[in-house]
This record gives structure tokens, C-alpha cells and sequence, in this order.
């Protein structure tokens, strides 16, 4: 059974409509316009002027919501009831963040903080030593997916607040390169492994785990102190070899591309220390209390999400680019990519039926001034639509400020030209020559929506604002199409079939398998 939404689907599509009778350019010509659409949000200045937006469009969006049981479902989420439908399960990633709760959870929340915290202290002040007695230089984080992507992101981005106690090293990929180039300068007295899995069972982290135990035992360490284990199931990770005493948990209610903020964060803490690390989670804990207490129509991760699902579902724009004109946040867009395409990826909706609209954009980016040269040139000329959402530090953190000068006029420039375009007449005057063939070419069409989202400097609390804001920018457009953001089980799929095809590659292919697959297989075998 497919759902009938033609009724939502033929309103949002009028607001399209309604709204490109007025060009971005027009708009943003309107000091009141720009006024309106410029928010504030904790240390985070969000510029949603340069979109196709207005009152009408944001309190048809409020309606629609709270049609959709908007109320009751962020009341849910707060609440402790179980919002992930198919798995049965609370989500209360947001609780991490919390300082204070009646919820029964945040006990044990306290409790895991303050032994990461001990745990965190003994490696800095060369407490926790290796088998040989050395203390740890290095720490290397074993992980995939949600066990990797935030971590990564947030040691790279806030490297300047780094410790000197300690590097930290992030191995993902079961393609053997990622491992070997991550040892490489270590010395194994000296370096502490952090095997992070939920479910201590994924493919690539045990077999990243079962190398770097080969690695240690190359030189005769076997000793339980160069491991740390965060994850769900205690049992699996002991009898992988790993000492109870040093393994942090993840709760069934804690996803793992909203982890960043749990026991997976352990080597953020240990990269920035943990006054660092609090104040990340006192980033994401602003946006909490936005989420509560702001009204939908003044709230920032409201809106992002308006504009996201009318340009998905009122124009039929497939794509979101993510380009940070930050060095330091390079890794964004991937993160991005999980939290989005992972969490609303879908096809049915909470009660199991078909939909036919879409759901989650394409994510994709990179960074400033760098896609310049690269695939600007399609957003600006290209027959893709793909809005764009600008992340940019008004203050550097470098002592070169005619760089950051000209990095934040190339990121207007962008903004602008995508908003305004070029048109004919404007080319004719320039080159004084009236010949299509020569000016058509040069047409930028304009019209082409960005946001803006800029901070003063780039710091721990900034960070965990960005990353909550786009959590709930996804938990709002869930409530819009109706799906649950906390399931992934297209993903688990890929991991079932992973194991039997794995088997098949040392023997010989069993007639279970399609032909392809058996055909990659017997080449695999030949060399």
C-alpha cells in the first residue's frame, strides 16, 4: 500500500510556485527581508535570507506539523519514550548532553563521564602505563561509521585546543592501506587502542582490532592496558581479550551517528582534555533548549528543515552541498552525509506503508575556496539545483588575516553570484555586443538558494551547537515525512551478506550466490 499525500504534496508544491514569482535577487534587496531572516542561535549567526522563504511558507510548515503530531512526537523524544518504532527504542542521545535530568539513564550518563574523565586523567599524567611500563604517547581509535566519522571530525576541526599529552589516530576502512599508514611512526610500547562498536561484532573494526593485537604481539605485547572498549555488549569485547575494568558502554538508546556525544567521544576527550570536551556538550545542550523553549517559527533547526523539505518536495531538488570555507571543518560533509542520508534515507513510513515522495537529499560538498575550482561551476550553470549551506569563522584562528580576508569575500562572492546570477542585458552593455551565441554562454541564471551559518571563532562549543542543530534539522523533517530517523536496515543488510561472500572467497562459490558475485569471486581467487 502506497500512502495517498497528493493533498501535501499539491500545498507544498503551490508554495514553490507562489514563491519564485519573486526572485532572490528582489528578496534580498529587502533590508526587512534580510532582517527577518537572520538568527541567532547561541554562538551561531544563521543567514537564511538568500532563500526562497516567508511568513506564509513558515506558518503553513508550523500547521503542517503540528497536523503531523509534532507536539506529541518532540514531547516523546524528550520523555524517554520509544520514538525508534521498529527497534522499540528510546532516543535520548540528547540526554548526553544534559546536566541535569529525572530521567533514570542520566545516572548511569554521570557515572560513565566520570570514568572517562579518571580514565582520561591517568593516560595524561602517565598514570595508565603500557605493558612495558611506558606511558602512551599515542592513542589509535579502531571504529566505522558512527564510531568514527564524529570523533574524526571534531579532533580535526579543534586541533589547535589539542593536548600535548597524547596524538590521536583514527583507523575506519578495512582496505589494509588505512591501518598500515596509521602505525607507521608508532611504537607500540607507547600507543592505546580504542575499539569502538556498538556491537563489537562490525567487520571492519574487528578486523582493524584483530591487526593491531597482531601488531602489539609482533613484539611480544599481549597486555589487557593497551585496549579500551566502548560498546554495547560487554561479553563480546572480553572474550576478544579486552579487561572489563577498561570498557565504556553505548546504550540501545544512543544511535550511532548521534554517539559523538557518548563513550565514543573518549578520544576527544583525550585529544582537547576534558574541559574541552564539556564544553562541546555545552554546544550541543544550547540547541537542546532551543529545541524546548523557542517557538517552531523563530527556531533555527525549524527552519533549516522547512527549507530543505520545500526544496525536495516543492521543487524537486535532489541535492544539498555542504561547503565550510574552513579547513579545519573538511570532514563536515562526511559527517553530514551518515546523519542525513542514513537517518532519512527511507521508503515507508512509521506505519510501515510505501510513501511516494521523496526523502533526504543528496549530501555532498567539500571546501572553499577549493570548490571553486572544481564543481562550482555546475551550481552555478549546470541543470542540477542543489542549495548550499556556507559555514565560515568571522575571526581566524591562523596569524594570517589577509588569507582570511580573502577566503571570506570568495565565500560572499559565492553566496552572491548563486543568488543573483548574470543575465543577458547585463553582458550585452558589458562587451557591447548583442550576438546570442556569444552572450548566452556567459548566462548565470541566479536564483540559486544558500545559507549562511557563520561564528565568531571556531571552538568546542561553536562545534557541538553545528552538529545538534543539523540533528534536529533531521528529527523535524522525520516528523514532516513521517518516517523513523533511528532505524538503518539497509545498512544491515550489507553487513549479513558481507560474511557468507567473505567465506566464498577462500573455497568455492556456493550456487546461493548470484552469478555476478561468483564471477568477482573466481577472479579474486585466480590472482
Amino acid at each position: 500500500m502506497t500512502v495517498d499525500t497528493s493533498e501535501w504534496s499539491s500545498e507544498i508544491q503551490k508554495h514553490a510556485c507562489r514563491l519564485s514569482e519573486v526572485s532572490l535577487r528582489q528578496r534580498c534587496a529587502n533590508k526587512e527581508h534580510v532582517k527577518r531572516q537572520i538568527r541567532k542561535l547561541g554562538p551561531l549567526t544563521i543567514d537564511f535570507s538568500k532563500n526562497y522563504i516567508d511568513q506564509e511558507l513558515i506558518q503553513w510548515f508550523k500547521n503542517y506539523l503540528e497536523k503531523q503530531g509534532w507536539n506529541k512526537y518532540s514531547k516523546d523524544l524528550f520523555s524517554g519514550a520509544p520514538i525508534n518504532s521498529t527497534e522499540n527504542r528510546p532516543v535520548m542521545h540528547w540526554l548526553l548532553r544534559a546536566t541535569q535530568s529525572n530521567l533514570p539513564e542520566f545516572n548511569e550518563v554521570k557515572t560513565t563521564f566520570e570514568r572517562m574523565r579518571q580514565a582520561c586523567r591517568a593516560i595524561h599524567k602517565g598514570e595508565w602505563l603500557g605493558a612495558t611500563g611506558q606511558p602512551f604517547t599515542d592513542i589509535v581509535n579502531l571504529g566505522v561509521g558512527g564510531s568514527d566519522l564524529g570523533p574524526r571530525l571534531v579532533c580535526q576541526a579543534l586541533d589547535e585546543f589539542a593536548l600535548p599529552e597524547c596524538k590521536v589516530h583514527f583507523v575506519a576502512n578495512i582496505d589494509g592501506s588505512d591501518i598500515h599508514q596509521a602505525l607507521q611512526g608508532l611504537s607500540p610500547h607507547n600507543t592505546l587502542f580504542i575499539v569502538t562498536s556498538k556491537s563489537f561484532s562490525t567487520l571492519e573494526t574487528l578486523q582493524n582490532a584483530t591487526t593491531a593485537r597482531d601488531w602489539l604481539k609482533s613484539v611480544g605485547i599481549e597486555s589487557d592496558a593497551h585496549w579500551i572498549g566502548v560498546t554495547s555488549q560487554v561479553e563480546r569485547a572480553v572474550a576478544f581479550g579486552l579487561s572489563e575494568k577498561n570498557i565504556f558502554p553505548m546504550w540501545d538508546w544512543v544511535g550511532g551517528r548521534y554517539s559523538v556525544w557518548s563513550a565514543v567521544g573518549l578520544s576527544i576527550m583525550l585529544r582537547l582534555g576534558i574541559d574541552q570536551f564539556d564544553a562541546f556538550l555545552s554546544g550541543g545542550a544550547i540547541v537542546d533548549a532551543h529545541m524546548q523553549e523557542v517557538p517552531l517559527e523563530e527556531n533555527s533547526a525549524f527552519i533549516m528543515a522547512l527549507l530543505s523539505t520545500l526544496y525536495i518536495n516543492g521543487y524537486s531538488w535532489q541535492s544539498q552541498a555542504i561547503i565550510p570555507y574552513d579547513h579545519r571543518l573538511r570532514s563536515f560533509p562526511d559527517y553530514l552525509q551518515q546523519l542525513e542520508m542514513e537517518s532519512n534515507g527511507k521508503s515507508v513510513n512509521r506505519k510501515g506503508e510505501n510513501i511516494d515522495y521523496q526523502t533526504a537529499p543528496i549530501i555532498w560538498g567539500g571546501i572553499g575556496s577549493n570548490t571553486q575550482h572544481s564543481f562550482h561551476q555546475l551550481l552555478h550553470q549546470g541543470k542540477i539545483f542543489s542549495p548550499v549551506d556556507f559555514l565560515i569563522a568571522l575571526n581566524p584562528s591562523h596569524h594570517y588575516p589577509e588569507h582570511h580576508r580573502l577566503l571570506i569575500a570568495n565565500m560572499l562572492a559565492q553566496a552572491q553570484a548563486l543568488m543573483q546570477g548574470k543575465q543577458f542585458n547585463e553582458i550585452e552593455n558589458e562587451i557591447k555586443n548583442s550576438d546570442e551565441s556569444v552572450i548566452n554562454p556567459r548566462i548565470i541564471a541566479g536564483g540559486k538558494p544558500s545559507t549562511i551559518i557563520g561564528f565568531d571563532r571556531l571552538c568546542p562549543k561553536v562545534m557541538g551547537t553545528l552538529i545538534a542543530l543539523y540533528e534536529y534539522k533531521v528529527f523535524i523533517q522525520s516528523c514532516a515525512w513521517q518516517i523513523n530517523p533511528f532505524d538503518q536496515w539497509g545498512v544491515e543488510l550489507g553487513k549479513n551478506l558481507c560474511g557468507p561472500i567473505a567465506d566464498a572467497l577462500s573455497k568455492k562459490p556456493t550456487s546461493a550466490l548470484d552469478p555476478s558475485t561468483s564471477f568477482w569471486i573466481e577472479q579474486y581467487q585466480k590472482n
